[in-house]
């Protein structure tokens, strides 16, 4: 009898098991997710470990920005917006720890729930969540945004398309099933923005507007100055002041941006005492330009923020859909004509490192040597249609220090032009048929350390009879000659984290090459980059991940595509001496998420 029991019970518990699952084949909601492992804060953490719960709330800061702004709209790729909107106004299902490599907690959403495999993906929303009009975000509201700025916004068309069905599956509950294997999706879905379904009703989101949007974040928008100043009022009614993720964040009463010309104007604006922050970019200014009646009384602060994130990539990149710039020797001969250590010491007194990787400063880079390992396996497929260097190891070329040009890397460079089909011609680099290699240099106007770095750059390529056009267009013209690839060479800055995932593809992937306003400014095409993408974002694994992204960092590399500068391996702020921050930095460092959402004001 006993024996029976016994055996009806185990079935029965099969049973169960079958119908609600169990162990490790089991969803279950939780706090927080990550893209490996477990997220590091207990469901029970009382604040993020880089923010002072204990923060005073009030006070004023005053920013800076080059340019000025047309439009408030910042899901529409037409118009310029200002800084700001999505981040204080604007909120996500779930948010991010600026001291995790990519680990998202709950917001709007109390709750996520996937399965081992990430096929899908379920949220529940928090019943307190309020719009900033008082009322409710509901499933309603989500399903919208998320369809709506998936079909409209090329930003988040690329992730969209791997959706399969949203479906609101409760009262507050919506569900996302994928139909490709990519385990960021989850994530990338709970920092999707959650807009109010209401507010757009007989409004083209497609198109700039001066009207303002009504979100659910902390703050909203007190005062716009079209193109000239936006200011942030916190809201005393903001639902979400008690969550874990927002004690001793959102601190300030009043943020504000002015706009000015450039970054020149920008910091005159900031010594005379009209912004209350500034954040240097240039290590010899930051040498030499501080010696200021403000710092000396220590009404200024100036401080150095560490952080321990890639490098990214900076510098001049060469768009490859345009025929001077096709070849990769041509492209390589651009890359030894650039003294990067006479400019580096021209800009900023040589104390920069230079960005030998697309993830220099961290464990992602890959090494110069032959690939190896799983790095080699994920390559090999492709071993026929890699550039030179991709197996091999790629390493950028160095330079005298001491001279604008270097004569052995000109040569070299020489030699490559005439490989691809130039030759210099009476002083004049020019094809078989006689006509000049020329091309157009496109920057943003009052972008400093680019001028310095091309000015000297023209110097150098005077010397294989090439001579650019050089235009400077303001914010507008610039949005929009990128946007539309109108440009052969132009400046790119892309931050990159710790991390890294589908908004790879954005960057270079093939599907945005041809892309109007995508990210790939470079042009990139290659089987082998889309590859080590997938791979990256499919990985199970930390080794995988990282061997994912290593022979990524390669194929980047090996293509030519941007001529490298540097990279700090510290934020320099200069700010006013009644603003603080908490003692504990983030793994970001001063990335979004610190300045200024964790900084408080005290006179």
């Amino acid at each position: 009898m006993r024996a029976k029991f016994l055996k009806r019970s185990i079935v029965a518990a099969c049973a169960l098991l079958f119908l609600f699952g169990a162990g490790p084949l089991a969803a279950a909601p939780k706090h927080g997710i990550a893209m490996y492992g477990d997220p590091a804060l207990p469901p029970d953490f009382v604040a993020l470990p880089y923010a002072n719960p204990d923060a005073p709330k009030g006070g004023r800061l005053r920013f800076g920005e080059p340019g000025g702004f047309d439009s408030l709209n910042p899901f529409s790729v037409k118009g310029t917006t200002p800084y700001g909107i999505t981040v204080f106004t604007i909120e996500t299902l779930m948010a991010r720890s600026m001291d995790e490599p990519f680990s998202l907690y709950g917001l709007l959403a109390e709750s996520i729930e996937t399965d081992e495999d990430r096929t899908w993906v379920e949220f529940t929303l928090r019943p307190e969540a309020r719009f900033s009009d008082g009322s409710p975000v509901t499933a309603e509201d989500v399903i919208w945004s998320f369809e709506t700025l998936g079909t409209v916004n090329p930003r988040y068309a690329g992730t969209w398309k791997k959706v399969e069905k949203i479906e609101q599956t409760g009262e507050r509950k919506v569900k996302i099933t994928f139909n490709v294997a990519d385990r960021e999706l989850a994530l990338l879905m709970g920092l999707r923005p959650v807009l109010k379904k209401a507010d757009w009703e007989g409004r083209n989101i497609e198109e700039s507007s001066m009207q303002v949007p009504i979100g659910s974040g902390p703050y909203i928008i007190d005062k716009v100055d079209p193109g000239k100043r936006i200011t942030y009022r916190r809201n005393p009614d903001y639902w979400g002041k008690d969550l874990p993720l927002t004690r001793g964040v959102n601190n300030l009463d009043v943020i504000s941006y002015d706009y000015f010309g450039d970054g020149d104007v920008i910091f005159q604006a900031f010594t005379a005492g009209e912004t209350d922050s500034f954040r240097e970019f240039s290590a010899k200014k930051w040498a030499t330009a501080y010696d200021l009646p403000a710092v000396a009384s220590g009404d200024v602060i100036r401080e150095e923020i560490p952080h321990q994130r890639p490098s990214g990539i900076e510098g001049l990149v060469m768009n490859s859909r345009s025929p001077v710039f096709a070849d990769w020797r041509v492209r390589e001969a651009m890359i030894l004509a650039f003294n990067f250590e006479f400019v580096n010491q021209t800009v900023n007194g040589g104390t920069e490192p230079r960005i030998t990787s697309y993830f220099s400063n961290s464990f992602l880079a890959a090494d110069h040597g032959p690939a190896q390992g799983k790095v080699a396996e994920l390559l090999q497929p492709f071993a026929a249609d890699l550039f030179p260097g991709t197996l091999e190891g790629y390493d950028l070329p160095v330079s005298d220090p001491a001279k604008p040009t270097d004569r052995g890397n000109i040569r070299k460079a020489i030699a490559l032009m005439e490989e691809a089909g130039w030759t210099v011609q009476d002083g004049v680099m020019k094809d078989a048929t006689g006509k000049p290699f020329t091309f157009e240099i496109v920057l943003a106007a009052g972008s400093t350390d680019p001028e310095a770095a091309v000015n000297i750059y023209l110097e150098s390529l005077k010397q294989i009879g090439i001579t650019p056009t050089v235009t400077l267009v303001d914010g507008p013209q610039y949005k929009e000659r990128t946007n539309n690839f109108a440009y052969d060479m132009t400046w790119i800055w892309r931050t990159l984290s710790l991390s890294p995932g589908n908004e790879q593809a954005l960057y270079w992937g093939t599907a945005a090459a041809d892309s109007p306003g995508s990210r790939n400014l470079m042009g990139a095409k290659s089987p082998a980059i889309d590859a080590m993408i997938a791979a990256m974002v499919g990985a199970r694994s930390t080794d995988d991940f990282t061997a994912a992204t290593q022979a990524l960092d390669r194929a980047l590399l090996a293509g030519r595509y941007v001529i490298p500068v540097w990279y700090s391996k510290a934020s320099r702020l200069a700010y006013s001496k009644h603003l603080h921050h908490p003692d504990r930095i983030p793994l970001y460092g001063d990335w979004p998420g610190f300045q200024p959402d964790v900084w408080w004001y005290e006179e």
